[in-house]
């Protein structure tokens, strides 16, 4: 049998159209959430529609995730505050006026430039900025860059 009237004409003026307080029946929420949120549950009906039977194109984790090595860097500025507990503990060797600091030694990858230098030394690290090797041929020392 069928309606005489629907029902958005016969409630016109009722605020809610017998779907009780206000809201209900309006938001994301009374459709089982909005976008692709419930396809693996209670829209998998949906999923298997759009996708022809498929799971694979929107499911699942695809790809790989590289992570690049983290490399320990020091400062310029903080290896000439470094010197001196480094020569009480026997890190560092003198050799002439220079000190020998070994930094791949002591766990540092990579030398940066930010800061001052007033010591003479030379430096063994894996890497190191062009501000930083200029810094430390400023003070009169060297970098050695080693594998």
């Amino acid at each position: 049998m069928r309606r005489r009237e629907k029902k958005s004409r016969k409630l016109r003026g009722w605020r809610t159209h017998s779907w009780g307080r206000v809201g209900q029946h309006r938001s994301r929420g009374q459709r089982g959430g909005g976008g692709k949120i419930g396809l693996l549950k209670h829209k998998k009906s949906l999923l298997l529609k759009i996708t022809n039977g498929e799971l694979y194109p929107l499911i699942g984790k695809h790809g790989f995730y590289r992570p690049s090595p983290e490399v320990n860097v020091i400062n310029v500025g903080d290896l000439n505050g470094l010197i001196d507990s480094l020569q009480r503990r026997n890190l560092i060797k003198m050799e002439g006026d220079k000190y020998i600091i070994d930094l791949t030694q002591l766990g540092y990858g990579k030398l940066l430039g930010e800061g001052k230098i007033q010591k003479p030394v030379v430096v063994k690290v894996r890497a190191a900025s062009a501000k930083a090797i200029k810094a430390i041929k400023e003070a009169g020392g060297e970098v050695l860059i080693v594998q």
